[in-house]
């Protein structure tokens, strides 16, 4: 008997040596052997694993099967027989799957749900610039519509002083105390202004700088060269010397100085009130700034932005027959040459005491409350341009050709789309870019070219005025005449050599 054993031992050794040293080892030969001896059903090593991991486990070891199949992979079909062989693996297979399942499940629910978040962010900021930008398009349209309908209508009455009450006052009254004396003729609508007019009275526009930061005219040789203007004036045009039908215009004495909020309103009608006068004196006699160490004469006149402003609000509608200039007491009232405007188009390059003083304590640049009643007067301007070409009186009209050569070769000089603002916030000093024009004077074009927005109601009686030859405010024939002759010489320099600031 032990001999046996010793042989059988000998014999599975030398048995499993062979087999060992063949490829594939022992299962490999089991399943030559089978074919061979074609047995059915055929199986592959796989199947032949699974047979044994059933039936014998340890032929399983020994064919060393563990390397040929995956247990866990056979759970669902051998569930039993894999955790007798491995006790848990499926257990641990199944939570790892459930726990898989999860994670995919919650990963999906979180990744849809992360999806309608970008979706609905999108959407969002999509109707959120869709807003902007149909705010902003509203802000332009209303932008447009303000400044033609500062031209047509007023945002402030008209405040006029009596030529007689003007040169009884002694200096240049506040506003204020003009209208709390009852000193002041107000005309309400600039149809009043034409009836006014036209039963023989006389609006003279006085345009000048100030002398101090605080003060209109600090020593009062501005106040004296302007009254005796105005009584040059009567005399050599005929008037009565007494000024009793001459009414004047000047800033301090008819703005509002008190409220900042009305003095905008008016500010908004400069371009209607200058244009409404039928007489523009520029007061400029030699005088010191008060604040400066500097001296106000013809020449710092014309580098300021408001009076550049005034003078171009009012010859581009009235021509420049009707302006005067005068330098002193003793220099006699003389007439502007044509060409003494081609720098004051140029009207935001002009100087301001805001931007001297950095603005501090202020909110605003003075040269933004100009746009409304500029950008109003350019439409008008473009406007009496396309409306006389489709068969107006282009003669009367020759001066706006004039202007717009000029605005067209200069425009972004005339209508800034920006400006740089110096500012002090916290003792900090800031320069900030700020939006002028912007696209305004394009957008105004197109307006006028598409024929549509210029329908204004005057004075509420329901007649809608549209017609663009009423662009030349007074002045009849001589005023235009006198357009035709300055219009033409304009254009003569602007298409020589352009005009030279």
């Amino acid at each position: 008997d032990a001999n046996y054993q010793r042989f059988i031992s000998d014999l599975e050794a030398r048995f499993d040596d062979i087999n060992g040293r063949q490829d594939g080892g022992a299962l490999r030969q089991l399943i030559l052997w089978r074919e061979s001896l074609d047995l059915q059903p055929k199986k592959d090593e796989q199947d032949v694993c699974s047979d044994l991991l059933a039936t014998n486990q340890a032929i399983f070891e020994k064919m060393n099967c563990i390397s040929k199949v995956n247990l866990q992979s056979l759970c669902d079909t051998q569930k039993d027989d894999i955790e007798e062989y491995s006790p848990g693996l499926c257990v641990s297979v199944n939570s790892s799957d459930q726990t898989t399942t999860i994670v995919i499940v919650l990963c999906s629910v979180l990744g849809g749900g992360f999806l309608v978040l970008v979706l609905l962010f999108v959407f969002h900021q999509f109707r959120k610039m869709r807003a902007i930008a149909q705010g902003h398009e509203q802000l332009m349209e209303a932008t447009l519509n303000e400044s033609i309908r500062s031209l047509r209508q007023l945002d402030y009455p008209l405040h006029l002083v009596r030529g007689d009450d003007f040169v009884a006052e002694g200096k240049l009254l506040r506003h204020e105390v003009l209208r709390n004396t009852h000193r002041l003729t107000v005309l309400d609508s600039l149809s009043d202004v034409d009836s006014f007019i036209d039963v023989g009275k006389h609006i003279v526009f006085l345009s000048h700088q100030w002398t101090s930061f605080s003060c209109p005219d600090a020593y009062g040789a501005q106040y004296k060269a302007m009254c005796i203007s105005l009584k040059e004036l009567a005399r050599e045009s005929g008037w009565d010397e007494s000024l009793k039908d001459v009414f004047v215009w000047a800033d301090f004495c008819c703005l509002p100085q008190a409220n900042a909020s009305i003095q905008s309103l008016a500010v908004r009608s400069l371009a209607a009130y200058a244009a409404s006068a039928t007489y523009f004196i520029i007061v400029a006699p030699d005088t010191k700034h008060a604040d400066l160490d500097e001296v106000c004469d013809i020449d710092t006149y014309q580098k300021r932005m408001w009076t550049r402003a005034e003078q171009v609000c009012h010859s581009m509608r009235n021509g420049t027959e009707g302006m005067f200039i005068t330098k002193g007491e003793e220099l006699p009232l003389a007439k502007v040459e044509h060409d003494f405007f081609k720098e004051s188009l140029r009207v935001f390059e002009g100087e301001l005491t805001c931007c001297r003083l950095e603005h501090k304590g202020m909110s605003v640049c003075d040269r933004q409350c100009l746009v409304i009643p500029l950008l109003g007067l350019f439409g008008e301007l473009y406007r009496a341009s396309v409306e006389g070409g489709k068969g107006g009186n282009i003669a009367a009209l020759s001066s706006v050709e004039a202007f717009l050569t000029e605005i067209e070769m200069h425009q972004d000089s005339v209508f800034p789309p920006t400006f740089s603002r110096t500012t002090w916030r916290k003792n900090k000093q800031f320069v900030e870019e700020i939006v002028l024009f912007g696209d305004l004077i394009d957008r105004m074009k197109a307006r006028v070219k598409g024929g549509g927005g210029f329908a204004i109601d005057d004075d509420n009686t329901n007649t809608m005025t549209t017609i663009g030859s009423d662009y030349v405010r007074h002045g009849a024939d001589l005023v235009r005449n006198d357009l035709v002759r300055h219009g033409a010489t304009m254009i003569r320099h602007g298409a020589g050599q352009g005009i030279r600031y």
